[in-house]
């Protein structure tokens, strides 16, 4: 067990019909011998690491020593899931698949935002989703009423989806030529950036319930994220969360960062993210 994030090496990723609830694949991540794996620390440190299971002592040894000491390793610890989401967007690349990774905290309005802007724009795109969470298919049920083609990804003990995840639910949901792909990973704001799964594009997604720092608290997410959703916009009159100072933050770590803020209860502000999702989705179609 990775005490950092909560990640098993034993781990059970499970692939679920929504519609009928039946296992359609079930995995385990403790085939594998050795499991590699990165973490960032509170002061912004990355450090690398393996769970390899001959040799467990020398493993904990190394967990302990994570809260004071910066580990650095010459072999690249994420070579294989890059390896796999080089092809994965390979095979995004020759269907004319549009592939988007949405991140966010639990809670944070992602399946609300993905049931809305599907409903509102099912004439113009095709829209196929991959839904990742730890337990249940409840968000791919909310998805699947949508009309639209969904698998549901278990992750377990897992925090995060990888590319051989995505690979596998690729081969379950089977999305057309010329179409949209919305996957939605797990809830957290720190290992799911890490992990490239072949995507065109990265959007993190912040609520104003969860307070204007966090672009600077979780900076990781919001730097590698073409685009930051501020959702619920509505609530504004109702908590306190300064939205001209989360811009700043977000800008401050990213630059180039892509903001569009808005509702997916009251449709406030959701044109502007249907324009340049169409506009990435529609570009070759």
């Amino acid at each position: 067990m990775c005490i950092t994030c909560g990640c098993s090496d034993d781990a059970e990723v499970t692939i679920i019909n929504p519609e009928t609830e039946e296992v359609q694949e079930i995995t385990s991540n403790g085939n594998a011998q050795s499991h590699f794996h990165t973490h960032t620390l509170p002061d912004g440190t990355v450090i690398s690491h393996s769970h390899d299971r001959d040799r467990l002592t020398e493993a904990s040894h190394i967990h302990a020593k994570t809260h004071g000491t910066t580990i650095s390793l010459e072999q690249n610890i994420l070579a294989k899931n890059n390896l796999l989401a080089a092809q994965n967007r390979g095979w995004f690349k020759g269907r004319n698949i549009l592939a988007l990774n949405l991140m966010s905290s639990p809670g944070a309005g992602k399946t609300t935002l993905l049931t809305r802007t599907i409903n509102d724009l099912k004439h113009q795109l095709t829209v196929s989703v991959i839904e990742g969470d730890q337990e249940t298919a409840n968000d791919a049920k909310k998805i699947q009423e949508t009309g639209c083609k969904v698998v549901q990804i278990n992750t377990g003990t897992g925090c995060h989806l990888e590319a051989a995840m995505v690979e596998r639910g690729l081969q379950q949901l089977n999305p057309p030529l010329n179409s949209v792909v919305m996957i939605e990973n797990v809830g957290n704001l720190v290992c799911p950036a890490l992990f490239d799964l072949g995507e065109n594009a990265k959007a993190v997604i912040l609520s104003v319930t969860e307070g204007e720092d966090k672009p600077i608290k979780y900076p990781h997410i919001f730097r590698a994220s073409e685009v930051m959703i501020l959702t619920k916009i509505d609530l504004l009159p109702y908590v306190q969360f300064d939205v001209q100072r989360c811009i700043e933050y977000a800008q401050q770590v990213n630059p180039h960062i892509r903001i569009f803020q808005v509702s997916a209860l009251t449709g406030t502000g959701l044109d502007n993210w249907y324009s340049w999702l169409l506009d990435k989705g529609l570009v070759e179609a």
